[in-house]
């Protein structure tokens, strides 16, 4: 009989006390309803499964990937102040305010990051999730779209200070262009980012052209796509890329992005995914059996947040995804005005023009990829 994996869920009701703002579309109550959801469905008590609570990352752990200067400047942030020089390091506009304990958050999100990289990294568990994780946009000395610290970038740069050989992939619909960025120069490190087209969503980056420089030329990959993607498109250009990728590139450690803003329900994007799209993307990833870590992301329809993440942690853990709602999480979600669908979609496929042209995009955007990064992975293109 197989052994169950070895899982860490790491999570903290301190999430809650932070808030972006009542107009922001990031909203932290989606936090506490996936750990809802996921303990709902008795997803937290599987053998092999431990929980942990988050603890925040130090300035020094941070400094890894990050400006100290910049930390120093949102850690003065922190307490809601203001000043002439947080505007430049990206504080202060509408995707990054300052709010009371903007520092605190960043360091809470960064230390559970990092929670998950020892446990992964020693050897301790197969793989951990953290869904706080994942604010992917931050850069070395400058908040951005939604994120202050990049935790991915924090937790690879750890990784490769011990030797490591780390592939990051990124299925949120937005670029992951901070970590894309932070590590353009090195073959340490192979990123690839599957989302929305820079052409028609932030941050307008994330072209097939962006391939990497000097010694990591061939080590940064990108899939964009078009408004109306389905799970059709998207598992084809998936499966077309990135296990042969990440096969050729067979990484120590496999760090993932979750966003659940792919979703053909998610106000900030274009892509018309549904949660089946994204569970064959999860399913993928542990087929690879390499340590993996785990991170969230976007996803700012709140009641999609907790199914993407629930059934992530289902396969994650080598279960069948629960059917059904449990009665107290529908409750839950009644009280907040959120409806409650099971984890699993119906099919939802795209038609018409819209699918004919987002096909013929995606067969572009992956010819393109086979042809500038495969062969630096000893790939050939057919």
């Amino acid at each position: 009989m197989t052994a169950p994996p070895r899982t860490a869920f790491i999570y903290s009701p301190e999430y809650g006390r932070f808030d972006y703002g009542p107009s922001h579309p990031l909203r932290n109550v989606r936090l506490r309803l996936t750990h809802d959801l996921i303990q709902a469905h008795g997803l937290l008590d599987l053998p092999g499964t431990r929980t942990l609570q988050t603890r925040p990352a130090s300035l020094d752990e941070m400094a890894a990937f990050h400006d100290p200067a910049y930390l120093e400047v949102l850690r003065r942030a922190d307490g809601g102040g203001s000043g002439r020089d947080l505007y430049a390091y990206g504080l202060g506009t509408g995707d990054n305010p300052i709010f009371r304990g903007v520092y605190e958050w960043s360091a809470l999100v960064t230390g559970a990051s990092l929670q998950a990289m020892e446990l992964v990294a020693d050897g301790r568990v197969d793989v951990a999730f953290t869904i706080a994780g994942g604010l992917h946009h931050a850069h070395r000395a400058k908040a951005s779209g939604f994120c202050y610290v990049d935790d991915p970038a924090v937790i690879i740069a750890h990784l490769v200070e011990r030797g490591l050989r780390v592939a990051y992939v990124d299925i949120d619909v937005h670029h992951g262009d901070g970590v894309q960025f932070g590590f353009y120069e090195t073959d340490r490190v192979l990123t690839l980012s599957l989302h929305e087209s820079g052409y028609s969503l932030f941050p307008g980056t994330g072209f097939t052209d962006e391939t990497g420089a000097g010694k990591g030329q061939g080590f940064s990959a990108n899939v964009p796509f078009a408004p109306g993607t389905d799970d059709e498109i998207f598992t084809w250009a998936f499966d077309e890329v990135a296990p042969p990728l990440l096969g050729a590139f067979a990484p120590d450690i496999l760090v993932t992005q979750l966003g659940a803003d792919t979703h053909h329900t998610d106000p900030l994007a274009n892509l018309s995914l549904t949660t089946r799209g994204f569970a064959h993307a999860v399913r993928a990833f542990r087929a690879l059996g390499r340590p993996w870590i785990a991170l969230g992301g976007g996803g700012y329809d709140v009641a999609n947040v907790p199914r993407h993440w629930t059934l992530a942690w289902a396969i994650m853990n080598g279960v069948e995804p629960p059917a059904g709602v449990p009665e107290a999480y529908r409750a839950a979600c009644g009280a907040l005005g959120l409806r409650a669908d099971p984890l699993l979609d119906e099919p939802h496929v795209v038609t018409g023009r819209a699918k004919e042209a987002a096909w013929t995009f995606a067969r572009d955007q992956v010819a393109h990829v086979k042809q500038v990064v495969f062969p630096h992975h000893g790939l050939t293109a057919p």
